[in-house]
């Protein structure tokens, strides 16, 4: 019944297609910016290489272990099928609920909001210190105008079919990746000296934290070290994540068999190398301290400043704005196709399993669009994150468990691609992010604890909406 469903969609995405809208949903904002907390919580330029390796080679071991339960399930929806295949519907509701809720809506508005605050380099009145209107504690401001006005254009040009929302993610996402290589040569070429380089790498492996009030730094190992390791890869993570986007759009790519899962190993890897070499670049252009105290967090600021003098901070903002829009541009493509693929299964609103005429189911991406904007409005875009991580490290663990789960149950089921370093990989990335999610439990309850409330709040709602068997 299910592939019936998928007629609708035209193939018209290509394995480049597929790779950009990868790369293009995976950077953001984040890589400009994360590495100064990073910087704070474990203060040495080894473990701020290490831990932008560490999530990379683990999404990797993700993406490609997704490769197998994409070729299985071809079609629209992605990790929602998976679920509900290996799970049960419920599981696969609270994955559709999270996702909807926080997951795709929240980031959504986490990147919008980040276009807003490089667009107010370009022209000052757009910054959130332009309040436009006061309502008791509620503040609207120029930024948050900007935010949903860029995702209201967006899903504009997605309802319109999915042919324009892939031109413009292939070609604002090799702009990214062209320009985000370009200050990483500029940067090793121009600005590094071997004097930054060589007192940065002095002591590579002394982990210390940095106090913000103090402006000192203090030694830190044990307990203390294992907390600011994981609250330091919850930046790194978020950054490498929404790589599983491709899989939401599998019924609109053509030989999604081995198109979705190369393109989601090939997306994960050229990603995970811009971010390792652009942390290097800032290794040998910016002391650790500057890198660790930058105004705002934004380290790429810096660095662009050492390479480019005062024009620097107008190529980043521009690099960031090109590279927040093609990222929600990806976002608000693929979160649709979940929200459809819910609907044709009775647990979502019946009007997002309809497709217009132009083939793209119009009506889920407008809802996603007018709950991503009143996030927006809230301004808790940093709790967001937390909420985020912690659901999406959680469905991530699900859905590679699922692997072993769809073995046993479907033994001889097609599988036209196997997860690479069975079970060893997956079962490694399992402990991994089980890790992370535990630490993060005990050191950011207060967001993460609400995270998962907002997910366990599904089931009530569950049961109250299923339809009767």
């Amino acid at each position: 019944m299910q592939e019936d469903n998928q007629e609708h969609f035209k193939r018209e995405l290509g394995l480049l297609d597929g790779t950009m809208l990868v790369v293009g949903s995976m950077i953001g904002s984040g890589i400009f910016i994360v590495s100064a907390d990073i910087a704070r919580q474990v203060g040495s330029a080894g473990w701020l290489t290490l831990i932008w390796l560490i999530s990379g080679l683990i999404t990797i071991i993700a993406a490609v272990s997704y490769g197998e339960l994409s070729a299985m399930f071809p079609k629209a929806g992605g990790q929602y099928v998976y679920l509900k295949e290996a799970y049960n519907k419920l599981i696969a509701f609270l994955y559709g609920w999270s996702f909807f809720a926080v997951i795709q809506t929240g980031t959504i508005a986490a990147v919008g909001v980040a276009f807003s605050k490089f667009a107010a380099y370009l022209y000052e009145p757009l910054s959130d210190e332009n309040i436009l209107f006061e309502l008791g504690a509620f503040k609207l401001n120029a930024a948050q105008i900007v935010s949903i006005f860029t995702i209201v254009l967006l899903t504009y040009i997605n309802s319109r079919g999915v042919k324009n929302g892939k031109i413009l993610q292939t070609v604002l996402t090799i702009i990214k990746i062209l320009s985000l290589l370009g200050l990483i040569v500029f940067g090793l070429t121009l600005a590094a000296k071997a004097s930054v380089w060589d007192a940065n790498w002095a002591d590579a492996w002394t982990t210390r934290s940095y106090n913000v009030e103090t402006g000192s730094w203090l030694p830190i190992s044990g307990t203390a070290l294992i907390t600011g390791i994981s609250a330091a890869m919850v930046g790194s993570l978020f950054s490498s994540d929404a790589w599983n986007g491709v899989t939401f759009i599998a019924g609109e790519i053509k030989n999604p068999k081995r198109n979705v899962g190369f393109s989601l190993f090939l997306g994960t890897f050229i990603v995970t190398v811009i971010y390792v070499l652009t942390n290097l670049m800032y290794l040998a252009v910016i002391p650790l301290n500057e890198i660790a105290t930058a105004k705002s967090d934004r380290v790429a600021v810096v660095a662009s400043d050492y390479i480019f003098g005062d024009i620097g901070t107008l190529i980043i903002a521009i690099m960031i704005m090109i590279s927040t829009f093609a990222c929600n541009n990806g976002l608000i493509m693929a979160g649709a196709r979940v929200y459809y693929t819910m609907a044709k299964d009775g647990l979502f609103f019946k009007k997002a399993a309809v497709l217009n005429e132009s083939s793209v189911p119009a009506w889920a991406l407008w809802a996603q669009c007018v709950w991503a904007s009143a996030l927006c409005l809230t301004g808790k875009y940093g709790d967001l994150l937390d909420f985020v991580i912690i659901i999406v490290l959680i469905f991530y663990i699900l859905t590679i468990y699922g692997i072993f789960i769809l073995r046993k149950k479907m033994p001889d089921a097609e599988r036209p691609y196997k997860a690479f370093g069975y079970p060893y990989l997956p079962m490694l990335y399992i402990i991994i992010a089980a890790a992370i999610c535990i630490s993060l439990l005990f050191t950011k309850f207060s967001t993460c604890g609400w995270g998962v409330l907002i997910m366990l709040a599904g089931i009530p709602v569950y049961y109250l909406t299923k339809p009767k068997e």
